[in-house]
């Protein structure tokens, strides 16, 4: 005659609840990483266009730019528009913080 025993660990055994706790937690640790993730890519692609946009000015115009940087003209206009985008950004903050200052 052969005995099995199965012993559960009251400790480790999860309710169905906990289960869903835990699975919740692990995807909201996975968009939390994805958000951070796609800021870093935003301020990177902030950091480029400001860097594209120097460029175009040091070759002169932006075919000369993208012939030096090998990179399409409408690449650099893409940048250009965020560079433009951005500095804008920066004037309306800027201009809030002087505004709010008595």
């Amino acid at each position: 005659m052969i005995f099995v025993v199965t012993v559960q660990n009251s400790d480790k055994t999860l309710s169905r609840k906990q289960r869903l706790q835990e699975k919740q937690r692990r995807q909201l640790s996975v968009v939390d990483t994805v958000d951070k993730a796609e800021v870093k890519v935003r301020k990177a692609e902030a950091e480029l266009a400001v860097a594209v946009a120097e460029a175009v000015q040091v070759f002169g115009d932006e075919r000369s730019a993208s012939e030096g940087l090998d990179m399409p003209v409408e690449a650099i206009r893409r940048f250009l528009g965020m560079a433009k985008d951005e500095a804008a950004a920066a004037g309306n903050v800027a201009e809030a913080e002087v505004a709010d200052k008595p």
